[in-house]
Formats: C-alpha cells, sequence, structure tokens
C-alpha cells in the first residue's frame, strides 16, 4: 500500500520528501513541500517520471500480462523463494526496493516470508506498475525510470533486488542504508539455452556476470553467490508465455513465435539457470 511507504519517497522535481494527501472530493495524491503533486492512480500506484523524461518505453501491457500468467504457472517458485531467502538473511529487511518489480511475484514472495517488511516497487512499465500494486497488500508500486535518479530518500532502504532487470549501481548506494544489502538475480549463458537454440531467442552474453562485477567495482563487494539450475518440464502454452515476456518478444510477431513453438515437442524440458549475489556497500 502506496501509504506505508510514502516517507521512504522523494520528488522527483527538487528532491524533497512526500506526503500522502486523500482529500474527500478528488483523489488521493502525493505532495511535496515545494507543491508539486502527483495523482494517485486509481489502481493504487503513482507516477514520478519528472515531466522532462521524455516518452520511455517499458514493458508493454502484453509483455506484463504474459509475465504474470507465467510466473502465476509456478515453474519459476525456487527462484522467487531464493530471492527471499537471501533477502531474509539481511541484518535488516524493514524495507525492501525492487528496480524493476514487473509483475510484483519477486517481492510479493518476499513480504510474505517477512511479514514486518514494507515494500516498494519500481518499474518504468506503467502495465507492470498496475499489475505489482495488487500483487500485495504491501507493495508500495511507482512508476520511474532506474536509470535516472530513483525518486526514493537517501539512505533509507535496508535491501534492494534486482532480478533480470537493469542495475543504476550510484543510485543503489545513494538509496541503501550503510549497513543496507543488494541482492541481483543474473541469467547464465545456459538460462533457456534449448529455447535459445530451438527458436533463436535472445542469447545471454557469456562475460554478463564479469560485467556485473566491473560495474558495481568500488561501490559494492559482493558477499556471497549462489547458483540455482533446475529443469523444468514446460507445456507450449508456458513457453508461449516465457517468451513473450522476454526482450525476444520485440524481435518475434506472435505469429512467427506460435510456428516455432508447435514445432517443439509438447511438454519439453528446458534448463532454468541464474546466479544470485548478494553485496554489501564498500566503506
Amino acid at each position: 500500500m502506496l501509504a506505508d511507504a510514502v516517507d521512504l519517497l522523494a520528488c522527483p522535481h527538487c528532491g524533497a520528501g512526500l506526503e500522502l494527501d486523500t482529500p474527500e472530493s478528488t483523489a488521493a495524491e502525493l505532495v511535496c513541500e515545494r507543491g508539486h503533486t502527483f495523482d494517485v492512480a486509481r489502481q493504487g500506484y503513482v507516477s514520478l517520471l519528472p515531466g522532462s523524461a521524455g516518452k520511455i518505453v517499458g514493458d508493454s501491457a502484453d509483455m506484463v500480462a504474459a509475465r504474470g500468467d507465467f510466473l502465476d504457472s509456478g515453474h519459476y517458485d525456487p527462484l522467487m523463494s531464493a530471492v527471499a531467502d537471501a533477502v531474509a538473511e539481511s541484518p535488516a529487511v524493514g524495507r525492501v526496493l525492487d528496480v524493476g518489480v514487473g509483475t510484483g511475484h519477486y517481492l510479493a514472495r518476499i513480504l510474505d516470508t517477512s511479514t514486518e517488511t514494507t515494500g516498494l516497487g519500481i518499474d518504468v512499465s506503467k502495465a507492470a506498475a498496475r499489475r505489482a500494486a495488487r500483487a500485495h497488500p504491501r507493495i508500495a508500486s511507482v512508476v520511474a525510470d532506474v536509470w535516472q535518479q530513483l525518486p526514493v530518500r537517501a539512505g533509507v532502504i535496508d535491501v534492494v533486488t534486482s532480478v533480470f532487470s537493469p542495475r543504476n549501481t550510484a543510485e543503489l548506494r545513494r538509496v541503501l542504508r550503510d549497513d543496507g544489502r543488494l541482492v541481483v538475480l543474473t541469467p547464465t549463458e545456459h538460462h533457456l539455452e534449448e529455447l535459445v537454440g530451438a527458436l533463436g531467442l535472445v542469447r545471454v552474453d557469456s562475460e554478463k556476470n564479469r560485467r556485473l562485477g566491473d560495474s558495481m567495482a568500488g561501490v559494492f563487494e559482493r558477499v556471497s553467490r549462489r547458483p540455482v539450475t533446475f529443469t523444468v518440464s514446460m507445456d507450449h502454452r508456458a513457453i508461449e508465455g516465457v517468451v513473450a515476456m522476454g526482450p525476444s518478444a520485440r524481435h518475434i510477431s506472435p505469429a512467427e513465435r506460435s510456428d516455432q513453438i508447435r514445432s517443439l515437442p509438447d511438454p519439453f524440458a528446458v534448463t532454468v539457470s541464474v546466479v544470485i549475489g548478494v553485496y554489501v556497500v564498500v566503506r
């Protein structure tokens, strides 16, 4: 719920704190001390994109729907549990920020595990923000660009999670407490490799995890690394979903995708392979 996380938020225009105003005659809005206002959508999320942000393309409504359906199927439940376990091992878990929250499934699993935690989810996609806002009663859902300054106060977050999403190292450090944790899930080159080969999906660079470490050098230090690899049996509907929710959806037409999937065995064994890294702040 947005009201539970307002004290974490900052005005994207001036950086001042925000307060929730809920007048009886109009819709709720967030207001800063300098008079900047942001309407809260009836679905419960708020956009804190500055007016100068221009046109930013996030996941489409179709991609978000596909991701929601696929994650509801349970195929990635071991990943959700592994992320939640990593968060639970942090010294403090009162305030968790999920950057690139998507449908909110991973953050919701964290909140189910940690009953005293407030969850803040940020995504540039309004379709994702709508979905995340209803994923759990303790999720505050915000539209913002993770590559720009986050509309979050400095040093107020206990744990940041980044699951299959981009990371702005400087901003993640700014919003984290000095003793905070960063939990990052990244795919390995073996992730969905059977589908990559059969359907020509976007391939994960084998140097991806090395580049992740390089990008955070001097700011964050990795304290644990947990590979998670397993095989799932996906029917054609699940394969359709996992393809439609990812970057390959932008490169393959739905008709072409369906034709390719029909040529596969049903069900089809697929490898899920990721690394979960936990990082602390370099002092």
